[in-house]
């Protein structure tokens, strides 16, 4: 028996695979949790995962009991459930995911159950000052709503929260979001023939994001062994052509031997062993940042360091064989996402959503690959005239 629940789906064929792949990605994340709800997008994610879908069984229990994988992620404006089983169950596969999806069975117990888990993992997270810098950093930019929040959540809220208001935010919340669920596999599973194709969403206009104000270099936290330090600033909306300059632009500082940052801060410095830079975009704007762990000793010249080779990238950009390096990156983590059917589903899932349903890789590597030098010294201008950096832990 099969269940028509209509998700809208985006179909990649390759009769080469053995393996089936689905990505449904939800337009809808932390920054849709209400105020007084932090991290209910992140626990319905939980929840969509482990409800008993059939023979009191969860979906993600019923995929790895076949040998496949399944998962699923929450992101400020974005859920991802995934899985990846044989293609022989595929057909089952694709029915319980719409079913998990859109008739989950909760009950006060499985809710406690995974409300206990979302807290041991914010228990675990904030525990690590890596991951807490993150968080700071992005609500120091943005403040304590919509992209500010913490997408895990916050605990004394996610504690208050009831199953009638779980049940009303995936209703009126989750389901009302655009969604698209790819499928990358030998064939479109049975249960999926005939579904609406997927759409684009419309993007929001940026002036509906608001901004902090900066608040300077901070504090270092002297008394501490070490510290994390993010920089960055606003960045391109998901699905704007210009974000693929600030994409090329975390290439040229990022933890690659062949960057620029690597050049500076290990080969010159010896001042950090563990950074990197990802530029990420949301529905209405998006974010640049550096990340990287320092001694507080030396913070205040990895600061240096970074401001200066965002000025040196604004004022005469990388050189020509600079940008081929680092443009040749991007390019590189595109095509190994792609070839690899769960990353591929993902990575299509994603560009769907944000606005570009006739997607295709090939053109997003020629996109890449005409990143000029002033494209990259216009993204560079924009972070350095405003650069906002944050550091955990705090000093006492």
């Amino acid at each position: 028996m099969t269940t028509d629940l209509r998700l809208p789906v985006m179909a990649l064929t390759d009769e080469r695979l053995q393996t089936t792949s689905f990505c449904l990605a939800a337009a809808h994340g932390a920054r849709d949790d209400p105020a007084t709800g932090g991290g209910i997008a992140h626990l319905l994610e939980h929840l969509l995962m482990s409800a008993p879908v059939s023979d009191g069984v969860s979906f993600c229990e019923h995929v790895e009991r076949r040998g496949g994988h399944a998962n699923a992620q929450t992101g400020l404006d974005t859920i991802l459930c995934y899985a990846q089983v044989h293609a022989d169950d595929a057909d089952l596969t694709a029915e319980l995911l719409q079913r998990t999806v859109r008739e989950p069975q909760w009950t006060q117990e499985l809710l406690d159950s995974e409300r206990n888990v979302v807290l041991q993992e914010l228990t675990a997270a904030a525990a690590d000052p890596s991951d807490v810098v993150q968080d700071a950093f992005l609500s120091d930019l943005f403040g304590d709503q919509g992209l500010g929040r913490p997408v895990g959540g916050i605990p004394e809220q996610l504690t208050a929260l009831s199953l009638d208001e779980v049940c009303a935010a995936h209703r009126d919340g989750f389901l009302a979001a655009p969604m698209t669920l790819v499928v990358v596999g030998p064939r479109v599973p049975e249960p999926l023939t005939g579904a609406p194709p997927a759409t684009a969403r419309a993007a929001l206009p940026a002036s509906a994001v608001p901004v902090a104000p900066g608040r300077g270099v901070p504090r270092w936290p002297v008394d501490e062994e070490f510290c994390w330090v993010v920089c960055g600033g606003l960045a391109p909306r998901a699905g704007d052509p210009d974000g693929l300059s600030y994409r090329v632009l975390a290439k040229l500082l990022g933890s690659s031997p062949a960057s620029l940052l690597y050049r500076a801060l290990r080969n010159e410095n010896g001042l950090s062993y563990a950074f990197q830079a990802w530029s990420r975009g949301y529905a209405d704007t998006g974010v640049w940042r550096l990340l990287a762990g320092v001694e507080p000793r030396n913070a205040s010249l990895l600061v240096d360091i970074v401001r200066r080779l965002l000025d040196q990238m604004a004022r005469v950009g990388p050189t020509r064989a600079e940008l081929d390096i680092a443009r040749r990156q991007a390019c590189m983590s595109m095509v190994l996402d792609s070839e690899t059917p769960l990353e591929r589903a993902k990575l299509v899932a994603q560009r769907v959503r944000a606005g570009r349903p006739d997607w295709s890789l090939e053109q997003e590597l020629k996109e890449l690959d005409s990143v000029t030098v002033d494209d990259v010294r216009r993204a560079a201008g924009r972070i350095a005239e405003d650069l906002r950096i944050t550091v955990r832990p705090e000093p006492r």
